[in-house]
């Protein structure tokens, strides 16, 4: 029987990949971390109850699944603005106010699921279970079914170790399965890597540059032909380039040098914190942009108008100053 004073020492080495659970299973980070608080201290209470030879990283699993399943019973998922509906064929007033008591599925920053020193395929394959088109389509899923597909597709559980832990039947866990695998393949397609680095970075320069210089068929020019734009937590969203170039003449209006855009990374997908020069000149946090590069071009691109995530990003509020106690 295993002794409280063992607690930390043995159960610290899987508190990142049981947030990274618990992620996928809420879309949120704020959500997953509060969780996995209530994760340690269940298993901190069962602890002297767990037989040595029990398998303790199973064990965790159980109570984090638990706890998420809960938590999705009282709260209900979090949607994207693609997933609550079609595309509007045209932009109404209403489109652009925000959903301020719907829950969004947020981005998380690398750092906090850090693959430390995996090797490169378990990192790829970490970074793409973690893509943000993924975790909502995750989303779509009833909890049970989206429990059983990380276990089987994600953790690479066995059947029958993911029948025992959800408490259901072996031919429960394979119905479950295939329903699962069918809505997430239609929701979010397997991502079409660009295999050329310096190819996917040019892409990311002239989004860059286009943004800057307020360039809207340069904008248009490095999209997809089906390219969706997203921007919760307006209600609206975009598909394809032609209505995306129409929606930036229409609505965002803008001159060169207007929007200065800082990098960063977001679910293992390249992101850009984006600052909106203000009537003083002065560039302040406006939107947090998150991309998903293929060999066509950008084909879907998340803008979060939320400034209070740049915080969570480690980034400042003002362009140009370092963020930080010191920098706000």
């Amino acid at each position: 029987m295993l002794v409280e004073e063992d607690f930390e020492r043995v159960t610290a080495p899987f508190r990142r990949e049981l947030l990274a659970h618990c992620y996928r299973m809420l879309g949120s980070v704020h959500d997953a971390e509060e969780l996995v608080q209530e994760t340690y201290l269940r298993a901190w209470r069962g602890f002297g109850g767990l037989e040595q030879h029990s398998s303790l990283r199973q064990w965790l699993y159980r109570i984090a699944t638990n706890v998420c399943l809960t938590e999705l019973e009282r709260s209900g998922r979090r949607p994207l603005p693609s997933g609550l509906g079609h595309p509007p064929l045209d932009v109404a007033p209403s489109a652009l106010a925000p959903l301020p008591h719907v829950r969004w599925v947020e981005p998380s920053p690398d750092k906090v699921f850090g693959a430390g020193t995996e090797d490169p395929a378990t990192v790829a394959a970490s970074r793409n279970s973690m893509r943000l088109a993924l975790v909502a389509a995750l989303q779509l899923l009833p909890p049970k079914q989206c429990a059983v597909l990380l276990f089987r597709d994600v953790l690479k559980w066995q059947t029958p170790e993911v029948a025992d832990l959800l408490g259901i039947s072996h031919a429960a866990v394979n119905s479950a399965l295939q329903r699962a695998r069918a809505t997430v393949k239609k929701a979010a397609p397997a991502e079409d890597e660009v295999v050329d680095v310096p190819a996917r970075r040019a892409v990311l320069d002239k989004y860059v540059a286009a943004v800057e210089n307020a360039d809207s068929s340069a904008l248009a020019g490095i999209m997809t032909e089906n390219a969706v734009w997203e921007m919760p937590p307006l209600p609206m969203w975009i598909a394809g380039r032609d209505a995306m170039e129409s929606f930036i003449d229409r609505f965002c209006p803008s001159a060169a040098g207007d929007n200065r855009l800082v990098r960063t990374s977001a679910n293992g997908q390249p992101a850009f914190a984006a600052y909106l020069r203000g009537s003083d000149g002065v560039h302040r946090a406006h939107q947090l942009n998150v991309v998903s590069v293929t060999n066509e071009g950008i084909d879907h691109i998340v803008s979060y108008q939320s400034p209070g995530l740049f915080e969570l990003f480690d980034l400042p509020e003002v362009f140009g100053r370092p963020s930080g106690p010191s920098g706000t």
